[in-house]
């Protein structure tokens, strides 16, 4: 294909008879999934899904071998798609990408139309990355704590899991849109960086105690959480009258243990944030608004880190481990100066 070397680098995935292995390899446009839209990869980024996928450590992958990377941004060199032409900057995050289909971990990349985003206005593909799944996941908790009605005046918002990826854009987004943002983390040596992003309190996750009473005294309007588990328990104690709850995370277990009182006697609403499959009308529209209204105000702040497809096992490893802060990217090749 012109525009496209016979040959070149991505980190593939394998899980076959010699084991569960992954590394960055030379492949062939052949070798990846099919797909209309042909782009020239510029960035990608790395998200906890990302760290499961690269090490096994979780079953995010059902298809093997294949490429990792669940977020890309790049430059179309090749489109059967209408409306797609060579030189436009697109971006795709979730939509099956490392799962299914090759994802952003590869100099070239073929795409599925369905599934692609033109990188609005407002926007480089650097920053499309900085924000990626994490960002758009912030935006979507966001977006639908509002449809349900939560707004500034009502009270605070908690968000929880806050110097990872997804809660350091929630402090950054529910800040800019207004809201007053309270920060809980495990890590107090932090505490500095969430202030800069606009939380106006933190407190450390090894000082909570939510009491256990099926509803306790209601200190937040709202809250978007990034954790699961026990910490999701205490929330729908401790929210008040008809707020609302984003569920985005579960690193801190897959249970709910609660009770109804919190629904029928607040009003509390728990919604789920699931960016993977967000059908694509909101999903342009979202993007659209994080490169305006919502643009993040720090993001040169959350990516503390520009990386190559060689770090990745590090990376991944440094994620799980829980040591990662804001936002690392990938960077695959520099950006054009096309449209």
């Amino acid at each position: 294909m012109a525009g496209v070397p016979e040959r070149f680098r991505a980190f593939r995935i394998h899980n076959d008879e010699e084991g569960y292995r992954s590394g960055v390899e030379t492949v062939g446009l052949e070798d990846l999934s099919e797909g209309d839209v042909t782009i020239r990869v510029h960035y990608s980024s790395v998200n906890y899904k990302d760290a499961l996928a690269g090490t096994g450590k979780g079953r995010i992958a059902t298809t093997f071998p294949i490429t990792g990377g669940i977020d890309v941004a790049g430059e179309v060199v090749a489109s059967e798609a209408a409306g797609l032409s060579p030189g436009d900057r697109v971006l795709v995050n979730g939509c099956a990408l490392s799962q299914q289909r090759d994802g952003g971990y590869s100099e070239y990349l073929r795409l599925d139309s369905a599934s692609v985003v033109p990188v609005p206005d407002g926007l480089t593909p650097r920053e499309a990355m900085i924000i990626g799944t994490a960002g758009f996941s912030a935006a979507l908790g966001l977006y639908r704590m509002e449809a349900l009605g939560q707004s500034p005046d009502m009270g605070p918002i908690l968000v929880t899991g806050a110097t990872g990826g997804v809660g350091s854009f929630a402090v950054d987004l529910f800040t800019t849109a207004g809201y007053e943002v309270h920060a809980i983390t495990g890590k107090v040596s932090e505490f500095d960086y969430l202030e800069s992003l606009g939380a106006t309190q933190c407190i450390s996750r090894h000082d909570l105690h939510w009491g256990q009473k099926p509803l306790e005294s209601a200190r937040w309007a709202g809250a978007f959480d990034n954790v699961g588990g026990e910490m999701l328990d205490g929330l729908t104690r401790v929210i008040d009258y008809w707020g609302t709850i984003a569920s985005c995370g579960l690193a801190g277990g897959v249970a709910l243990q609660t009770t109804v009182m919190p629904f029928i006697l607040r009003g509390v609403s728990v919604v789920g944030v699931s960016s993977e499959n967000c059908p694509h009308p909101l999903r342009v529209k979202l993007w659209e608004r994080l490169a305006g209204a919502w643009k993040p105000r720090h993001l040169d702040r959350i990516c503390n880190r520009e990386i190559a497809m060689d770090d990745l096992p590090e990376t991944f490893g440094a994620m799980l481990a829980g040591e990662s802060l804001g936002r690392t990217i990938v960077k695959l090749f520099g950006e054009s100066s096309s449209k």
